[in-house]
């Protein structure tokens, strides 16, 4: 018998070309759950990125609007006049900016610091007017300000020169974003200031000369939902405003709340009943207001920042909300509101004597001739800029991205329209007038356009 027996078929191992066909086939399923998994991975990263780019496109273009419509506020009226009819037609009369009886409005010049310290078009610059030497009016450009910037400068100055601290242009880190506007506006918070009331009721009164019904001082006091009589600092400048007029003036503040105009050249004008803001009839609801701290000077502006917040690229646009030029102790900040905003861009909505709308750039606001504007403010001093009392509402423009490069994206994923660029279609990044790698961006990025169109609430037609 033989010593080798055969061994049933179903026990016999399996041969080298059955392992190899095994492993192909096996290889096969693989890649193909690893191409499933990797296109599904690339997938849901575009997603989220849209899904953040669209959230953080909106709140920008809403938090945005809430301070342009309240531009040019101040207190319970507006700076653009009251409508009227004329021999010529509905028309507006004067604007209701306030009468400035302070030298030091702009700068910090004087015993009395200056209000606007991060001002926005100074005294004597380019085309604008030196600083009055008599109360004057104050102009249009104090209260809205902007600057159509390109790649390389912006119209008419770039605010960096203008406006206290805030960076230059450039590609390094913590610059301003190139090819970015900037815009500033002014409104003084309603919910500030102290009520003056009557005689005969507890709060804030005013005390007046005898002769010229100027005032003399002004006594605060807190009553329910008003500000601590502390916040009148000493040295600041200070408003007197009702619903048809405000004045603004010089004045020193004592620890328990009395404020005193000052008659002295070197804060104000000098004595006389001309230099000195003269009193308001309590019937009139008037509030007195701390001009330094109420009066909110709101600037957006684009700033280059890390992705990864190491100092190194990627880098990304922040969206920047700068108020009362930072100062903590004035009420102010500088917040970053949203990351991945590339691109901020603003036309303006001009009504101009005719009554015609036209969407201008700033610089296109700025360069407009006096013989296109409203009515003249009274005691104006200059005609420079007067369209930016016309200011009817405002178109923002802004450009999102996903902040992180996905390289997975194809060409047609990557396209996209800008249409401050009067773009009509579609684009590749290097398609653009400015570039993404021009501010220092990647192109491998998602984008979307935002856009909205914000009335200005203090604007009257």
């Amino acid at each position: 018998m033989s010593a080798f027996r055969m061994l049933p078929r179903h026990s016999r191992g399996f041969t080298l070309i059955e392992l190899m066909v095994a492993m192909v086939l096996g290889l096969l399923v693989a890649a193909g759950i690893v191409t499933v998994f990797a296109s599904t991975s690339s997938s849901n990263k575009a997603q989220n990125q849209l899904a953040q780019l669209q959230e953080a496109g909106r709140f920008a273009v809403t938090r945005m609007g809430t301070d342009l419509r309240m531009a040019n506020g101040q207190y319970c009226t507006n700076t653009g006049g009251v409508a009227k009819i004329g021999t010529g037609g509905n028309a507006l009369d004067h604007i209701r900016a306030p009468k400035v009886y302070a030298k030091n409005l702009i700068g910090a010049a004087g015993a009395v610091s200056g209000a606007f310290g991060d001002v926005t078009t100074a005294w004597g610059a380019g085309s604008y007017p030196a600083a009055p030497a008599a109360p004057y009016t104050m102009p249009s450009f104090l209260f809205m300000r902007g600057y159509e910037c390109t790649l390389t400068a912006c119209t008419p100055v770039d605010p960096n020169t203008t406006i206290s601290t805030i960076p230059a242009m450039g590609t390094a880190i913590n610059n301003r974003v190139k090819g970015a506007d900037v815009l500033t506006v002014r409104y003084v918070n309603p919910a500030a200031g102290w009520a003056i009331v009557p005689a005969g009721v507890t709060g804030s009164t005013l005390a007046t000369s005898s002769s010229a019904a100027t005032i003399t001082s002004i006594t605060l006091v807190q009553r329910t939902g008003e500000p601590q009589v502390s916040n009148a600092a000493n040295g600041d400048l200070f408003m007197l405003a009702d619903c048809s007029n405000a004045q603004i003036f010089p004045a020193t503040a004592s620890s328990v709340g009395v404020i005193t105009p000052l008659a002295n050249t070197t804060d104000g004008f000098g004595t006389g009943a001309a230099n000195l803001p003269t009193a308001q009839e309590p019937e009139s609801a008037p509030k007195v207001f701390d001009v330094n701290r109420d009066f909110q000077t709101v600037t957006y502006y684009l700033k280059l920042v890390s992705v990864n917040n190491d100092g190194n690229a990627p880098f990304t646009g922040a969206l920047i909300r700068r108020v009362n030029g930072g100062t903590a102790g004035r009420g102010g900040s500088e917040d970053e509101l949203v990351r991945g905003v590339e691109r901020l861009d603003f036309r303006y909505g001009v009504q101009d004597n005719t009554g015609k709308t036209s969407f201008l750039t700033a610089a296109q606001v700025d360069a407009a001739p006096a013989a296109s504007c409203p009515p003249a403010e009274l005691n104006a001093i200059t005609a420079t800029g007067c369209l930016w009392r016309s200011i009817k509402s405002i178109e923002v423009s802004l450009l999102m991205d996903g902040q992180t490069p996905l390289y997975t994206l194809t060409g047609n994923q990557l396209n996209y329209r800008y249409s401050a660029d009067a773009n009509t279609g579609l684009l590749p990044p290097s398609g653009h007038a400015i570039k993404p790698s021009d501010q220092g961006f990647p192109d491998q990025l998602l984008r979307r356009e935002f856009s909205v169109l914000v009335p200005v609430r203090n604007y009257n037609p």
